[in-house]
């Protein structure tokens, strides 16, 4: 089957389910009603809860969720083959991905907006809220370390990405100003924007920068500093200053992009260069752990990922306008981050074959792409991973007559600013989350805020000044952020429950599914570090032990709760 009819098809798929099975989930389902109030417009305050228009949210929500997950996560697990890789994303968003997020979003806004860890005190007990609070703070802990380093090593691999991404904060500022105080047309100003952030990106071709070490310090440790000096300032401003026209922007940058990478399969595909040179399955792949549960762990984002139910329950809920508009958000959000996984897949699975540069040969074909994926080892490294996207991805733009170096510098620049919101986003969420928790500590924002990044810098150069201490925790992440997600969905299935009928099916087969097979995944993984890593046997033990309670606490609340079980919630506040 060739790459554009697997285009073709999915993009038809997507569509159809989402006005199908979409919409029966918001209206059907949870009962969407534009008459119930929701947090943004009841406790509006100007800097977190503001009533935001669903195109602008919209943004935020998806750039926010999606990162670089849904490239990394396709471009590793393509090591077992183009077919699993591509059911997984297709079929794991729409049933299961997609109503995730959208459940996550739509319960915490009939919660004041409250965190998932908080809600789960409501509907299953506050004994469980500890434990929930427990994962989502070791997962928001490792992202908000990790992507300091992730963007670190963007910016390293491409020094004419720099320019731009730091350029598209005045620009977004600006838009923000210009659209909150003088009222201005959203859609032409935003245009204005988009266009002045291009001719930054065509700056940056001239204009590359490289950090040099200073004081000791790796420019990787260094990037890291400045990346969280921005994110502590990014997330104490009011969202309409910075977090939403910035994600704005950035939602106007992936819908370029995604046609950009639409004419370039239709170009490449009619030209008759863009074959699939992946293998279909590929079982065994040298070094590579078992296809299962693994394939379910390393595509996160893109098909059902944990981390989105803390977006959903974090900024997202604080500032949705009407319940209505919750559905393009979450689920529509879900749905595009698959997209994007899908042309992740194209271009490491046929992209790459049209050329790749190797020890001074130019490699096309089956050849590039067993070169790139000759192993595990070789294959999982960030930049191979981003590398191979990027790489795939400008080979198909110079079908459309794209040069290649301007086309490496285009994706440098989206998936280094992706990676940038997710930075910000994060830091945010865990300073809601801080404040929820411990509001006597932790309820300015300013505190909470000092207290993540500090805690942060603590993981960063835990190992040294090369900045690289994140990674020591990164093995944990993918298991404990399916954990996450299956979890969130006992938590829904619970609160369907009590809405009468079998609403509950809905969420409760998905959430079945993630938590087995991230507990498989988790149990593997407590098997290899018992091999001589204590710190993360340690903390994978108790995870595994927050699981178990939350999941046996979570059964018995689901067996108690009756129909009109709201009265029985309340009791356990």
């Amino acid at each position: 089957m060739g790459s554009l009819l697997i285009m073709i098809l999915a993009f038809a798929g997507y569509l159809i389910m989402y006005k199908l099975y979409g919409k029966y989930i918001g209206y059907k389902i949870y009962q969407l009603d534009d008459a119930n109030k929701v947090p943004a417009v009841e406790m509006e305050d100007g800097i977190d809860y503001v009533p935001t228009k669903k195109e602008i949210i919209f943004g935020h929500h998806f750039t926010s969720i999606a990162g670089t997950g849904p490239i990394v996560g396709p471009a590793v697990a393509i090591i077992w083959g183009w077919v699993p890789a591509l059911l997984w994303v297709f079929v794991g968003s729409i049933i299961m991905g997609a109503v995730h997020d959208f459940g996550s979003l739509i319960i915490s806004m009939r919660n004041q907006g409250k965190s998932i860890s908080e809600y789960t005190s409501k509907y299953i007990n506050p004994r469980t809220k500890w434990f929930f609070f427990l994962i989502v703070f070791i997962e928001l802990w490792i992202v908000v370390s990790i992507f300091g380093l992730v963007i670190a090593v963007l910016f390293k691999m491409y020094p004419s990405a720099v320019f731009p991404v730091w350029m598209e904060i005045p620009i977004a500022m600006a838009l923000g100003w210009a659209v909150y105080k003088k009222n201005v047309n959203l859609t032409s100003w935003s245009i204005y924007a988009v266009v002045l952030m291009y001719i930054t990106v065509g700056l940056g071709l001239v204009l590359p920068f490289n950090m040099p070490a200073m004081f000791g310090i790796s420019p990787i440790g260094i990037w890291t500093i400045v990346l969280f000096i921005y994110a502590f300032f990014a997330s104490v401003l009011p969202v309409t200053t910075l977090l939403q026209p910035r994600d704005y922007i950035n939602s106007h940058q992936l819908l370029i992009a995604m046609l950009l990478l639409t004419l370039g399969v239709i170009f490449a595909s009619f030209g008759g260069n863009l074959n699939i040179v992946a293998p279909a399955v590929q079982s065994t792949p040298t070094g590579a752990p078992s296809m299962w549960p693994f394939l379910f762990i390393t595509i996160a984002c893109g098909a059902i990922s944990g981390w989105h139910s803390l977006v959903s329950s974090g900024t997202s809920s604080k500032q949705v306008r009407k319940e209505s508009d919750s559905l393009f958000v979450g689920y529509g959000s879900m749905i595009m981050e698959s997209v994007l996984a899908l042309f992740v897949i194209i271009a490491v699975s046929a992209g790459i074959g049209m050329g790749m540069e190797h020890n001074g040969e130019t490699l096309v074909g089956v050849s590039a792409w067993t070169t790139h994926y000759a192993s595990w080892a070789a294959a999982k490294g960030l930049g191979s991973k981003v590398g191979a996207f990027v790489l795939g991805s400008a080979n198909m733009l110079a079908a459309v007559g794209i040069p290649q170096k301007l086309g490496i510098t285009i994706m440098g620049v989206f998936v280094a600013s992706f990676a940038g919101t997710t930075l910000d986003t994060a830091t945010r969420i865990q300073r809601y989350l801080m404040s929820e928790t411990f509001p006597k500590a932790f309820g300015n924002r300013y505190v909470s805020t000092a207290f993540t990044l500090l805690l942060a810098t603590f993981l960063v150069f835990s190992t040294g000044a090369n900045g690289k201490g994140a990674l020591t925790l990164w093995p944990l992440f993918g298991a404990v952020n399916q954990t996450l997600a299956g979890l969130s969905l006992i938590v829904a299935t619970v609160y369907l429950k009590s809405k009468g009928g079998m609403k509950w099916v809905f969420t409760g087969i998905p959430a079945v599914f993630m938590v087995f097979m991230s507990f498989w995944a988790t149990i593997v993984n407590q098997t290899k570090f018992l091999q001589g890593n204590v710190l993360l046997t340690i903390i994978n033990f108790i995870i595994i032990l927050s699981i178990l309670w939350i999941v046996v606490e979570g059964i018995m609340s689901f067996m108690k709760v009756k129909d009109t079980g709201e009265a029985q919630f309340e009791s356990n506040v």
